[in-house]
């Protein structure tokens, strides 16, 4: 279903865009973030800046940028019309875009994870850290895509979600780990290391990621493939 020239076409468009710039300036900060406070503390202590800033802010940040750009500004400059005025499957594309902005998302969110967390010189919790990330930034891009679908105000609409929903209310209410991706991300890694919490069922935890990845990428071709080629809000 994956079309190779949408694919590369959401590549062009999410590196040719400033907003790429933001987002390699995410994973350097939190790099140089947690190295220096290794080099001022100790491990512990640094380590200590994944699960609480990195993980639940850094991490979704990056994915509202990769998801918005790899379909946002085609629905804002209108040239969405011209792509959907092509005989291309349009679940194809929005799997082709979820794709690159899944890739970007490991890029500069999983994987400066992984590495900031093996600063702090712990393999397991580092690994651990790193598949939560992947599980989250997995569901996180495929989340925000069908956001982009619907709304211009992709990542307004998609901070809400992550700065209320995922933070606010998920540090309030304890339940709110059932309904949250991050929470969802988290439980996996702990079955690597019991250092993560355990905020839900692991199989519970897997199923829901996987619906929220399947289910967010089929919307948003739905709503390319209900498109008007006149355009919509």
């Amino acid at each position: 279903m994956m079309n190779a020239t949408i694919a590369k076409l959401a590549l062009q468009a999410l590196l040719g865009r400033r907003r790429f710039y933001v987002l390699l300036a995410f994973p350097v900060l939190l790099i140089g973030l947690v190295a220096l406070v290794t080099a001022l503390t100790d491990g512990d202590a640094a380590y200590g800046v994944l699960p609480n800033l990195g993980y639940p802010l850094v991490l979704p940040l990056v994915a509202i940028l990769a998801a918005s750009s790899v379909l946002g500004p085609e629905v804002d400059d209108g040239s969405i019309v011209y792509l959907l005025s092509k005989p291309v499957n349009r679940y194809g594309v929005a799997a082709s875009k979820w794709v690159v902005a899944l890739g970007a998302t490991l890029v500069a969110g999983a994987l400066p994870i992984l590495v900031a967390a093996l600063i702090t010189g712990d393999s397991t919790r580092a690994l651990a850290l790193f598949v939560a990330s992947t599980v989250a930034g997995t569901a996180y891009a495929a989340l925000f895509l069908a956001i982009s679908a619907v709304t211009r105000h992709a990542v307004i609409a998609s901070l809400m979600f992550v700065l209320i929903w995922e933070s606010l209310l998920g540090n309030l209410f304890s339940g709110i780990a059932w309904l949250s991706i991050g929470q969802w991300g988290l439980r996996v890694g702990h079955a690597i290391s019991a250092e993560l919490p355990d905020p839900a069922n692991l199989p519970y935890a897997v199923i829901a990621s996987l619906v929220v990845t399947v289910v967010g990428v089929w919307f948003a071709g739905d709503r390319l493939r209900s498109f008007s080629l006149r355009g919509e809000d």
